[in-house]
């Protein structure tokens, strides 16, 4: 086993060193500069967006709301990226992989919006009578870019990244956590107990849908990081004094001599970027599978909603992590993982604090697996149509979840990077020759907004484009109210 580790270390850091990280931070530049930094100029835009309620259909049935699709994202993002996978990095690459974390989700949320506008805008039908969408890269590869090729490759990765290797290291990291909180927790019997118990809870989660799957999401994601956000909270309130240090420690540390001198300046940028991307997912390819699955009146709303999302995640949770691991274990050692989140949390809050986190880490990392599954899921249904496919893949994926809890962390985590950068290196370069298309409907839409109507894109709009085809010709415009008057095409 110590020889496959090695071996897949020494492809991650190769995969992410040479190629990677360079293509990371140059399109998330790109993509700032071409949209005049749209992650941060239209911040209050995406907080009014995130309000959108769909309209019920014809049916009485209810369509996915830009909320629950940013909960399906959400819950897929907030998982044990933002208590393992930050207390890792802060580990291998020092305090300072956090600051490098911060700059990916403040460049990485243009990623982000590029993506999950062209998810929304090359967007179809589910074709399974649900009236529900599908889409993602795979889809705006074939379609946008005319390639089938790169769509069924990446399609297989995702597939393969968030519905087995991810999913295997969401319910390890749940048994690991429960070990050190559950009395008997080292017993043989124990870990082979959990990952059952999990593979039941999802099989119950999935067999309803993409409508069942956003209604657990809507519930658990924003309840799990109220807990976890309050409890971080307490812990940083009981060592204010320390926080100044916190923060000097990061700054430092990630353009510090003493590391630089020491060689941690390059770890602490590597892991900041790995481990951001595995939390936050921008440009990753993931989230705009779930934001397809919106029904929005224009492609560019989803695309702000999924980058605000980037910040949520980063900025919000992941900020928190870091503050409770840095303000109780200055200098990490010995402990890696959630092992070390759980420890800084009970060495400031008490024993009962171990216990909270680990049933926050199990909403967390059990809200993942199902964004995980869906991500799959969608994936699927672009490869084939075949009925007896979905039924497979349901059963693989809750075998993987079983045997993930009995699996080694190290040899788990490394291995789901060297997936996630495979997906990364895909998208990536089938986004950067789309985002010409993005920005057109970052126009149509500001201009729009700037007329006082909320925006509607229809594909007359954009008659040029192919491969368009959930966007009717001719939509009305709803009117909204502006100084008291009702203005827009519904106005009276």
């Amino acid at each position: 086993m110590s020889t496959l580790d090695s071996v897949i270390v020494g492809l991650n850091d190769g995969l992410w060193t040479y190629l990677l990280i360079p293509l990371v931070i140059c399109a998330g530049l790109y993509f700032t500069v071409r949209s005049k930094a749209v992650q941060l100029r239209l911040f209050p835009e995406m907080l009014r967006v995130l309000k959108d309620r769909s309209q019920p259909r014809a049916d009485g049935s209810k369509p996915v709301s830009s909320f629950g699709a940013f909960t399906i994202s959400a819950a897929a993002r907030v998982g044990t990226g933002n208590i393992a996978g930050v207390a890792t990095a802060i580990t291998l690459g020092g305090a300072g992989a956090m600051f490098w974390m911060w700059m990916m989700a403040l460049i990485g949320g243009a990623s982000a919006f590029v993506e999950s506008a062209l998810a929304q805008l090359y967007k179809v039908r589910a074709g399974d009578g649900s009236g529900t969408y599908r889409g993602g890269p795979a889809y705006y590869m074939q379609r946008g870019l005319g390639k089938r090729r790169p769509g069924v490759l990446f399609a297989v990765a995702i597939t393969v990244t968030f519905g087995f290797v991810f999913n295997a290291v969401q319910s390890n990291t749940i048994t690991a956590v429960a070990s050190g909180s559950v009395s008997g927790g080292g017993a043989g019997w124990f870990a082979p107990a959990v990952g059952l118990l999990l593979a039941v809870l999802l099989g119950i989660a999935i067999c309803g849908g993409v409508r069942r799957i956003s209604s657990v999401t809507t519930v658990l994601v924003p309840v799990m990081a109220v807990v976890y956000l309050l409890m971080g909270t307490a812990v940083v309130l009981l060592n204010l004094d320390d926080l100044p240090r916190v923060l000097g420690d990061i700054v430092g540390g990630a353009f510090g001599v003493k590391e630089l001198a020491a060689g941690g300046l390059g770890a602490a940028i590597q892991q900041g970027i790995r481990r951001g991307m595995f939390s936050n997912e921008a440009g990753l390819g993931s989230a705009p599978n779930a934001g397809a699955a919106a029904e929005v009146t224009h492609p560019v709303k989803q695309g702000l909603v999924q980058s605000l999302g980037v910040f949520f995640d980063t900025l919000l949770i992941c900020s928190m992590t870091a503050f409770v691991i840095l303000t109780t274990t200055p200098e990490p050692a010995g402990r890696q993982g959630a092992d070390l989140t759980q420890s800084a949390l009970t060495d400031t809050l008490g024993g009962w604090a171990g216990h909270v986190l680990t049933a926050v880490v199990f909403l967390l990392a059990f809200s993942s697996m199902i964004g995980n599954y869906y991500y799959g899921e969608s994936n699927i249904g672009f490869l084939t149509r075949r009925a007896w496919v979905l039924p497979v893949y349901r059963a693989v994926v809750l075998a993987v979840v079983f045997l993930g809890a009995l699996g080694s962390v190290g040899v788990v985590w490394n291995l789901a990077d060297v997936f996630m950068g495979v997906m990364a290196l895909i998208n990536l370069l089938a986004i950067l020759p789309l985002s010409a298309i993005a920005f057109r409907l970052l126009d149509d839409y500001q201009a729009q907004r700037r007329a006082g109507r909320d925006p509607v894109f229809t594909g007359s709009r954009m008659p040029d484009l192919r491969g368009v085809e959930c966007w009717p010709d001719e939509r009305p415009a709803p009117a909204v109210e502006r100084g008291g008057e009702r203005v827009g095409a519904g106005a009276s």
